[in-house]
């Protein structure tokens, strides 16, 4: 992400400031982004790609790969372990959708958060509590809720292992999320 942040926003003619300025984030925190010492949450790696204008897959890419077909594979270098995600189809130019594949802590992180669009959540392995304002639905391996991803909602790992859960988030093209969502 780091090279292909930098390119985009100076290819965009764009500061630091400027993108702190329209994202909400600091100048500190994006320059930590763009040199690789802090990796974004997928919800603030949502708010850069609106700044720039650019699909949030594209901030996930591999520059020199074919970005009409993605296949994504368990051992893929995106994966982004730190924070318990991956972008899942990074390199596709264009989607409608940004996939990821979520496992998520063992407790809520933070706050709610909300975003424009809509969401997409599909447990492939283990369990997790999906809190949606306060309404709290639990879900096991095969379960899936679609829901309006302005209501604020957070999610957490439940039993013994942590969960392994696919999520789609709309692209709602000029719109930023509020907050980062569950990573």
């Amino acid at each position: 992400m780091t090279a292909l942040l930098r390119t985009v926003r100076t290819q965009r003619g764009l500061t630091l400031d400027a993108v702190a300025e329209k994202t909400g984030l600091t100048k500190s925190y994006l320059s930590k982004i763009e040199r690789g010492r802090s990796v974004p949450s997928i919800a603030v790696a949502l708010k850069i790609s609106q700044a720039l204008g650019v699909d949030v897959s594209l901030l996930f890419s591999d520059p020199s790969a074919d970005n009409r077909v993605a296949v994504s594979r368990a051992g893929d270098v995106t994966e982004n372990s730190g924070l318990g995600y991956r972008a899942i189809a990074a390199g596709l130019v264009g989607k409608v959708m940004s996939p990821f594949l979520l496992r998520p802590e063992f407790d809520f992180k933070g706050d709610f958060h909300d975003h424009p669009g809509q969401e997409l959540v599909f447990v492939h392995a283990g369990a997790i509590d999906l809190d949606l304002d306060g309404r709290t639905e639990r879900l096991g391996v095969g379960d899936a809720t679609y829901f309006d991803a302005s209501i604020p909602h957070r999610i957490k790992s439940v039993g013994n292992d942590r969960a392994e859960v696919v999520i789609v988030v709309e692209n709602v093209p000029g719109r930023a999320p509020d907050h980062e969502p569950h990573a």
